[in-house]
């Protein structure tokens, strides 16, 4: 039983396998027109995107490395210790943070300062000298402490200013060796030997036979000039002279005196004019016949003569009044007389007085002239003296030896001042070290201790970092100095920056010249913190940003019409378009800034038939 059953099982189990295999075999199998209709390409369609609305940043990436920024070789300006014997470094720089008044190294025992100044030290600040390199010198004494003028002069308040200084780090200030001060004397006496040949020849050729009596000539010409200046100069003082001042004294006498004169003459006439003359008594008949008496009123008799009327009118004669009667004035014509005498007098008084000042005024005129003359004559004599005793003087045979002694007298002083002005306290070309930036750091070293000083001693740096990288020219062109930046370290943390400085002003001395077509850039971070010298690190440049969010597309979607209008492709439906007119703005990473009738969310095309 069990044989025929496994039997029709193992049949129906191969007709399935080899149903299945024809099936597979038939799936695989494929007529050309299937093969054809296979590899033919599919149905073109539209590649959309959104339009966005979105900030737009474009910037400038650039590759660069961290390291501190400015870097400055130092040499020494000279000497140090203010001789010229071999150089050698007793002290090497170090490593590090520098301030200002620090001593950077030391050259046989002598320290070199760091001081803060742009211009470089060239020479010896010596006793005298004057310059902007004192000046500077004076600013850095004032800023660490130390009392010292603003005058650019090299004076003994800055020489006191500068022992300060040299003083508070442990060393003296460069003063004259022993050889030097005895040079310094020796000069000093040749000055004044040399001034005592020249008075004793200039005295002997002043008491010679033949110049004697003019130099006597040429003094007395001088003093009677100055007499002559003397007596013009108190002439012109002096308003009158004694013989001036009398006269005019007794005018403004006589004027006085002729109008005290007229005052009493109009006194008295005045007084004349209001007063009546007295006469004798008169009789004046009255109608009825009598005879009234009449008298000057003051004669007192006018009560009297009240009286007798007042009788006669008892007497039983007929009765009358008194008639009235004018008194005689006085006689003025004398008293007239005298007032116009004495006006005549007072205006003849003044007369005289004008006549007096005017004189006055032309005596003093005319002295003046005559003082005048006296003084020209005066010079004359004097240019004439001195004229003959110079002719005689080049005509004496000493002469040549006064000549000559000038000349040991004047190459005297000339040595002596060109030793001086190098002589005292001063300062050594190569004891100060003037850096346009305090503090710094040193950065590098190039002197070793016991090394010759011939060249570059160390290499300093500000105390901040830069960026130093490269960009291709094109991108350079979109750069200015002062745009905004950002640095990022291997920590993916962003540091805001500063682009400092683009080409020639980026270079950095030292550094590798930049590639062809570059152009080199330099960025200051706004922070060192986390930094380390030598780091790579990528720098980006905004170079164009929008203020608020704004419509973006992609480039890609912008194209220009035979107008040279701005278009993209919206859209609308699927598979179905239309052109919209745009205006672009900012680029940035691939995308534009649009403006037009677009909506946040419109697909724009941007590649498909």
């Amino acid at each position: 039983m069990n044989s025929p059953r496994r039997l029709l099982a193992g049949v129906i189990a191969g007709v399935v396998v080899i149903a299945g295999a024809g099936w597979a075999v038939g799936a695989r199998l494929r007529s050309p027109a299937d093969e054809a209709a296979r590899r033919a390409a599919p149905a073109a369609s539209l590649v959309t995107a959104a339009v966005e609305r979105r900030k737009l940043v474009s910037t400038v990436v650039l590759s660069g490395t961290l390291e501190y920024g400015s870097p400055l070789p130092i040499s020494l300006a000279g000497v140090v210790g203010g001789t010229s014997e071999l150089q050698r470094a007793t002290r090497a720089p170090r490593k590090g943070k520098i301030k200002e008044g620090a001593v950077l190294m030391e050259v046989n025992g002598r320290p070199v300062f760091a001081l803060r100044g742009t211009v470089p030290m060239h020479r010896t600040i010596a006793p005298g000298g004057k310059g902007d390199d004192v000046k500077q010198l004076q600013r850095a004494l004032r800023r660490l402490g130390h009392e010292a003028p603003a005058s650019g002069v090299f004076d003994s308040a800055t020489v006191a200013a500068v022992t300060e200084m040299y003083a508070k780090k442990g060393y003296e200030a460069q003063r004259p060796a022993l050889t030097d001060r005895q040079t310094y004397d020796t000069l000093r006496k040749t000055v004044r030997t040399a001034s005592e040949t020249l008075a004793t020849e200039k005295l002997a050729l002043d008491q010679g036979r033949d110049v004697l009596p003019l130099k006597v000539k040429l003094d007395n010409a001088e003093q009677d000039l100055k007499s002559a200046r003397t007596a013009l100069e108190q002439a012109g003082a002096r308003e009158l002279t004694p013989e001036d001042e009398t006269r005019l004294a007794a005018a403004d006498a006589a004027v006085r005196a002729a109008e005290e004169r007229l005052l009493e003459a109009e006194q008295a006439l005045a007084a004349a004019r209001t007063q009546p003359t007295p006469g004798p008594t008169t009789a004046t008949p009255t109608p009825s016949g009598t005879t009234v008496p009449t008298a000057s009123p003051t004669t007192g008799t006018s009560g009297t003569t009240g009286a007798r009327t007042g009788t006669t009118g008892t007497t039983g004669a007929r009765t009358g009044t008194t008639t009235p009667v004018s008194l005689p004035t006085a006689d003025t014509r004398l008293l007239e007389l005298k007032v116009d005498n004495a006006r005549a007098d007072l205006e003849a008084a003044q007369e005289s007085r004008d006549l007096a000042l005017r004189q006055a005024a032309e005596s003093k005129e005319t002295k003046l002239d005559e003082l005048r003359k006296t003084v020209r004559t005066g010079k004359e004599a004097v240019v004439t003296a001195d004229q003959a005793l110079r002719r005689a003087r080049q005509l004496s045979p000493a002469r040549l030896k006064v000549s000559n002694a000038r000349k040991d007298v004047a190459e005297a002083k000339a040595t002596l001042a060109e030793y001086s002005r190098t002589y005292g306290t001063s300062i050594p070309p190569g004891e100060v070290v003037f850096l346009p930036k305090l503090p710094a750091r040193v950065q590098k070293v190039s002197a070793k201790p016991g090394q010759r000083i011939e060249d570059e001693v160390a290499t300093v740096t500000s105390s901040t970092f830069t960026v130093t990288g490269s960009v291709e020219a094109a991108e350079s062109e979109l750069l200015r100095p002062g745009m905004a930046a950002s640095v990022e370290l291997d920590t993916g943390r962003p540091i805001a920056a500063t682009l400092t400085a683009i080409g020639e002003k980026a270079k950095v001395p030292g550094a590798e010249e930049a590639a062809a077509g570059t152009q080199p850039v330099l960025i200051t971070p706004s922070s060192a913190k986390g930094m380390r010298t030598g780091t790579a690190v990528t720098a980006r440049v905004t170079v164009g940003a929008t203020k608020e969010p704004v419509l973006v597309v992609p480039v890609t979607a912008v194209i220009t019409s035979a107008d040279g209008k701005a278009r993209v492709r919206v859209e609308y439906a699927t598979d179905r378009t239309k052109d919209v007119e745009v205006r672009t703005g900012l680029t940035a990473d691939g995308n534009v800034e649009v403006t037009g009738e677009l909506t946040e969310g419109d697909r724009v095309v941007i590649s498909g038939a």
